[in-house]
């Protein structure tokens, strides 16, 4: 069956400039090796998809639905649909000291955040006391080609909503979550694991809004249940050693008659 509009898949992709063959983002960890794009924290997993949200780039989104599960397609998209074109505009001159003055080393292709607003740009060259800057987006203008899989369509309820919490909590198993739905209230039991995640309020905010938009007729609550430590146990009285033995006194010698 064809996919559509509103279905939950799974895809992996790698993403590359068309003119230079540079892999800048993937899904799969062993291209992310080769290439050098792994990243303290990543995750290198099939990415949730709801076909027509555009978490993804349009042309790329539009796509999903000439596609199989299990069969590898490339989707080929244009500079004005990806980045967008380059602007000349964008590319400025500076004196070296003013990145100096912001601790920054002016080294050829590194990417930086410049000036007051924190702008991201790419050092293009340097010399003569002057440092040229582009401020356009690193993919601008460039022709980007998808070569992606939908790995798996998800057909539950079940599995969409573990999907959407995995999607937010990426470094907490699925399993881990327990999910119950009574009188049209969705219950997520919160595991141990995400008590301490920096940002977890964000992320359960996150889950909320994405439960509520897909199911919209059920509310959603969370539940965190802090255990008490178990108390040492109180250590078995020690069994005391039995006592050695006492070594039978020797018999004492007979008199000897003279």
């Amino acid at each position: 069956m064809a996919l559509q509009k509103g279905d939950f898949i799974t895809i992996n992709f790698t993403a590359k400039v068309k003119e230079t063959n540079e892999v800048f983002d993937t899904t799969v960890e062993e291209v992310a090796k080769k290439e050098k794009l792994q990243k303290e924290g990543g995750f290198y997993e099939p990415k949730l998809i709801v076909i027509g949200e555009k978490w993804v780039l349009t042309p790329l989104d539009d796509g999903f639905t000439t596609m199989e599960v299990d069969k590898p397609a490339v989707v080929e998209i244009p500079p004005e649909k990806a980045a967008g074109l380059r602007d000349p505009e964008k590319v400025r001159r500076i004196h070296l000291k003013q990145l100096l003055a912001q601790g920054i080393d002016p080294v050829i292709g590194k990417e930086i955040e410049f000036g007051e607003k924190k702008q991201r740009a790419i050092i293009r060259s340097v010399g003569a006391g002057r440092v040229l800057l582009d401020f356009n987006p690193p993919l601008a203008g460039k022709t980007l080609v998808y070569d992606v899989t939908v790995t798996k369509k998800l057909e539950s309820n079940d599995e969409k909503i573990s999907a959407l919490i995995h999607r937010r909590l990426p470094i907490v198993e699925e399993n881990k979550f327990k999910c119950t739905l009574k009188d049209k209230t969705l219950t997520i039991e919160m595991p141990e694991d995400t008590f301490y995640i920096e940002g977890v309020q964000i992320a359960k905010r996150g889950i909320a809004m994405d439960l509520q938009k897909f199911f919209p007729e059920n509310t959603v609550q969370f539940v965190e249940t802090f255990k008490a430590p178990e108390k040492p146990k109180a250590a078995e009285p020690a069994t005391p050693a039995a006592e050695p033995a006492k070594p039978e006194a020797a018999p004492e010698p007979a008199e000897s008659k003279p």
